[in-house]
C-alpha cells in the first residue's frame, strides 16, 4: 500500500482533469444546449472550480505558468479562432473555460511526467507512444484525408527532435490533446473547417486535425518566456546552474 502511493504522488492533481474532461464537454454539447439554456455556464464553472483545485497543490512556480497560461490561451485563442478562422466555437467566441482548460491541461501533465512511476519507465513510454502517434496520424491522412493533421505530426516530431529533454512531456500532451480534442469536437463544442482557415483547398483537414497537439509547443513557449522575463533573476540562476551541471559531465 505504501509503495502504491510512492508511485503516484500526484494523481490529485491530474487525474481531476482527465475525469472532468468528458463530463465539462458534454455540459457545453449542442445535445444538451436544446434542453437547457446557458448550459455553456455549466461547463465554465466546473473547469474554473477545477483550475482552484489544482492551483491550491501545485508549487509556486506552476501556479505562476498557470496564471500565464490564461494569458496566452486567451490571447491565442482570440488570434488563431477569431482572427484567423482555424477554427469557431458552438457560440461562435471563446468560452471561459477555454484559457483556463488550456492553463489546467498543462499542469496536468507537467505533475503527470513528474510521477516516479512514470519516469522510471519513461523510455518505455517514450518508445511506446512515438510510433503510436505516427500510426494515429496516418490513419487520419488516409481514412480522413487529413493532411493538415499530418503535416502538424511530422512538425511534432521535428520539433521533439530537437529538444529532448521536453519529449516525455510532449508526447503525453500530444495524446492528451487528442483525447480533449476527440471528445470537443464529438460534442460539436468546437468545429475545424473541412480545409485549412476554411479557405486554402490545397491543405484537407479532419476535424479535429490528428497532429494539433503540437501546437502546445507555441503554448509552453509563451507560457516560459512570460516566467523567464517576470523572474529574471530566478532564470538566470537556473541556467547557470545547468550549464555548470553539463559542463561537469
Amino acid at each position: 500500500m505504501y509503495a502504491k502511493k510512492k508511485l503516484l504522488k500526484y494523481k490529485h492533481i491530474y487525474l481531476p482533469v482527465l475525469i472532468l474532461l468528458w463530463p465539462a464537454l458534454f455540459l457545453d454539447s449542442t445535445t444538451l444546449a436544446e434542453q437547457l439554456p446557458y448550459n455553456q455556464w455549466l461547463t465554465n464553472i466546473l473547469v474554473f472550480m477545477t483550475y482552484i483545485w489544482i492551483y491550491r497543490y501545485v508549487s509556486k512556480a506552476v501556479r505562476q505558468l498557470m496564471i500565464f497560461g490564461l494569458l496566452v490561451g486567451f490571447f491565442g485563442e482570440v488570434f488563431f479562432s477569431l482572427v484567423l478562422g482555424m477554427y469557431t466555437y458552438r457560440l461562435d467566441n471563446i468560452p471561459l473555460y477555454i484559457p483556463f482548460g488550456h492553463a489546467v491541461i498543462y499542469a496536468s501533465i507537467y505533475y503527470l511526467v513528474k510521477e516516479p512511476v512514470v519516469l522510471k519507465h519513461q523510455h518505455a513510454v517514450e518508445f511506446f507512444l512515438y510510433p503510436l502517434m505516427i500510426i494515429y496520424a496516418s490513419l487520419w491522412l488516409f481514412l480522413a484525408n487529413d493532411l493538415f493533421g499530418f503535416i502538424c505530426m511530422i512538425m511534432t516530431l521535428w520539433l521533439l527532435y530537437k529538444q529532448p529533454s521536453s519529449r516525455l512531456f510532449f508526447l503525453l500532451m500530444f495524446f492528451m490533446v487528442i483525447y480533449l480534442e476527440l471528445v470537443g469536437t464529438y460534442y460539436q463544442c468546437w468545429l475545424w473547417p473541412g480545409i485549412w482557415f476554411d479557405t486554402y483547398a490545397w491543405m484537407p483537414s479532419a476535424n479535429p486535425p490528428s497532429g494539433i497537439g503540437g501546437f502546445y509547443f507555441a503554448f509552453d513557449i509563451g507560457c516560459l518566456w512570460l516566467y523567464k522575463h517576470y523572474n529574471r533573476k530566478r532564470w538566470q540562476r537556473l541556467r547557470a546552474i545547468q550549464n555548470l551541471h553539463r559542463q561537469r559531465i
